[in-house]
């Protein structure tokens, strides 16, 4: 049986996806969870049901790759790894150079890691997840999938800064977004449970997880995204500053002597809910602790996630609906009502009772003049479709 591989590495998670072919059946999956952090597991799930959790170090992408070829192999979900005709990755920057998903080899390879500078807590990591696999399956097609690609739709309005237009021309400096692999899922699955079309629909797509943004759909099109030149914009994050006053880094480096390049890691890696509670980045860690560092982490939180929301249903003049995704929008049901309360002066009215449920459902009553809804992402399986529409040829053999 054939089978195509979709991997998924967010900056502290990396998720799998084992589909047999052509049916696009899961028959494994599985995370491993709070990489580089205390607490890390690695876990499978296969299509009987039967889930194998370890709680084990996993200090880095590279490391979760090792665990996971040795997972689907020691759990016979492949019997060979030759059953593997394709392996895609969710890569989250493409720059203006990957305008679509693309077949890895070296020469791509490496511009992905070029492109570094535009994600420096992602690009690097899944390019040597890349590399590692092709490495382990070197026969095996390995499709790049960019979370920048969905985003070539905006408009110079939208993506250029208020900056010398040459630097423009000369460094392609300029907003490229995140998510979209994500965010378009999503959104075809939220027309679908409004009995709408894409092309006929507004929708705010909220992916919320350790890093999270804000992206305006219009007609089924990216209009504006809150992630800039690099996933370093936009709204707090779990390790991640968000937007910031760049004149406050000239402050801060005279203030403590730091060089650029250490106060973009402190942005990167030290701030967001981390830098402001002084506990933890991520959600779960506080959600019910009573610290006020950790209550005023999750107030700002949701601050910027309403301040974006606000402004994109102004840029767009209106929205159908408001959608969360991933990790803290699928789970945290906290959050999400206090996003739905900001906009209750819109006419957004919150059915509290759905709000607790688990799974795609709407949040909202159905006279709300807004729906708000939740819809679990699937990246993986965007993924998975895009590995067989370039190794069409592979698939049908």
């Amino acid at each position: 049986m054939k089978k195509v591989l979709a991997i998924n590495s967010g900056s502290s998670s990396f998720k799998f996806k084992l589909f047999s072919l052509p049916d696009e059946k899961v028959i494994a999956q599985g995370m491993a969870d709070r990489v580089g952090l205390k607490g890390s597991s690695f876990s499978v799930l296969l299509d009987d049901g039967t889930e194998h959790v370890t709680n084990i170090d996993i200090p880095d992408q590279e490391a979760a790759v090792s665990f996971l070829i040795n997972a689907v192999k020691k759990y016979h979900a492949v019997e060979s790894l030759d059953e593997i005709i394709g392996v895609g990755h969710r890569v989250v920057n493409g720059g203006e150079h990957f305008k679509d998903s693309t077949i890895i080899d070296r020469q791509n390879l490496q511009k992905i890691y070029d492109l570094s500078d535009f994600a420096p807590l992602h690009n690097p990591a899944e390019a040597r997840g890349i590399e590692a696999f092709m490495h382990v399956l070197p026969k095996v097609p390995q499709v790049a999938v960019f979370d920048t690609s969905f985003h070539q739709t905006l408009d110079p309005v939208h993506y250029l800064y208020s900056i010398p237009y040459e630097y423009y021309e000369k460094y392609r400096a300029r907003k490229y977004g995140a998510h979209g692999t994500s965010v378009h899922y999503v959104t075809l699955e939220a027309a679908k449970m409004m009995n709408k079309k894409p092309s006929g629909s507004k929708l705010i797509i909220c992916h919320l997880g350790s890093g999270s943004s804000i992206t305006a759909v219009k007609n089924g099109k990216s209009y504006d995204t809150s992630m800039g030149f690099s996933p370093l914009s936009g709204v707090t994050m779990g390790t991640r500053s968000g937007d910031i006053d760049p004149s406050l880094l000239q402050h801060l480096m005279h203030k403590t002597g730091a060089s650029i390049d250490e106060m973009i890691n402190i942005l990167n890696k030290d701030s967001g809910l981390l830098g402001i509670s002084g506990i933890s980045s991520d959600m779960r860690d506080l959600e019910f602790n009573k610290d006020q560092r950790a209550v005023l982490a999750r107030k700002i939180f949701v601050n910027r996630v309403v301040r974006y929301i606000g402004s994109y249903i102004a840029e767009m003049g209106g929205a159908d609906a408001i959608v969360f995704t991933a990790g803290v929008g699928e789970k945290d049901p906290g959050v999400r009502k206090d996003v739905m309360d900001a906009f209750k002066y819109m006419g957004v009215i919150p059915d509290y009772e759905a709000n607790k449920k688990k799974g795609r459902c709407f949040i909202t009553k159905p006279e709300s003049k807004m729906h708000v809804m939740v819809v679990p992402t699937d990246e993986e399986l965007m993924i998975a479709q895009d590995v067989m529409r370039l190794t069409r040829d592979a698939v049908l053999a």
